[in-house]
């Protein structure tokens, strides 16, 4: 390392200040344990009867922060991420974390396998329209 200051400016942004790099608020980790596929739009909810997150100690506040806002409202996967200016990467491993705490859970839209069939549909429409 020189000795002239390049490693401290290295880590400090004048704007931001002190920089942290993504990989270290997910501890090196790409998924958690509790990580299933959380679509961009699959919807985190916090859940109602659980305590003040903020006194938990293994919890970053980047945790604390997306069970605050999905307690004011149900936000998707790619909200929060844009709410926070993280990787969805790093997103979806911190929900991860909190649905494994139990902090929040996920609803996960339909697959479009699993939705009914355009055809069915209109002859349903049809079929209302005729009554």
């Amino acid at each position: 390392m020189s000795g002239d200051g390049q490693g401290r400016n290295h880590w400090f942004d004048d704007e931001a200040g002190p920089v942290v790099r993504p990989y270290a608020m997910t501890r090196g980790r790409t998924t958690s344990a509790a990580q299933h596929r959380l679509d961009l739009i699959a919807v985190v909810v916090a859940e109602p009867d659980t305590g003040d997150p903020e006194s938990d100690p293994t919890l970053s506040p980047e945790h604390v922060e997306i069970v605050g806002l999905c307690r004011d409202t149900p936000q998707s996967v790619a909200e929060l991420a844009a709410e926070l200016d993280l990787p969805i990467g790093v997103v979806r491993v911190l929900i991860g974390d909190l649905v494994h705490a139990e902090l929040v859970h996920v609803n996960r839209p339909v697959p479009p396998a699993e939705l009914p069939d355009e055809s069915i549909l209109r002859d349903v429409i049809n079929g209302l329209r005729a009554l």
